[in-house]
């Protein structure tokens, strides 16, 4: 005999069951939708958005339409990613970014140009800048 909980549950993801398991871009577009609507009260619905972001990260790993995508974020650098992320975050171009040198120095670096990469230096300097630990950047 099935407990309540069990019978709840099933009659749940019945009604939703892209909650679980994304099987369609339909279903991705639905489980997107719910996730906007979720963190609109992000306290009261976390168990559900937790539930919801496995589902959907699962979808987005193995679809098709993000392989390119996929691909492109495993080949870039993690601290060059975390930097361009922040400076879109603020609003920043490569002229705002004394931290790393010249304008053509900053290009260079998000570019990994000329084998350019953060150093050390820089790492700390973007770090207290951004009020972030610096070794988001490593």
């Amino acid at each position: 005999m099935l407990s309540a909980a069990c019978i709840q549950m099933r009659e749940a993801l019945a009604q939703v069951p892209f909650l679980a398991h994304i099987d369609s871009r339909e279903d991705y577009e639905r489980a997107i939708e719910l996730m906007d609507e979720l963190v609109s009260d992000y306290s009261a619905n976390k168990p559900l958005i937790e539930i919801l972001a496995v589902s959907i990260e699962r979808w987005e790993d193995q679809a098709e339409e993000f392989l390119e995508f996929n691909a492109a974020v495993a080949e870039e650098d993690k601290g060059i990613a975390v930097l361009r992320t922040l400076m879109a975050q603020h609003g920043l171009g490569v002229s705002d970014l004394p931290e790393l040198g010249s304008k053509g120095n900053v290009s260079k670096i998000l570019n990994s140009a000329e084998g350019k990469k953060l150093t050390r230096k820089h790492m700390e300097a973007l770090g207290q800048r951004f009020g972030v630990p610096s070794t988001l950047f490593f």
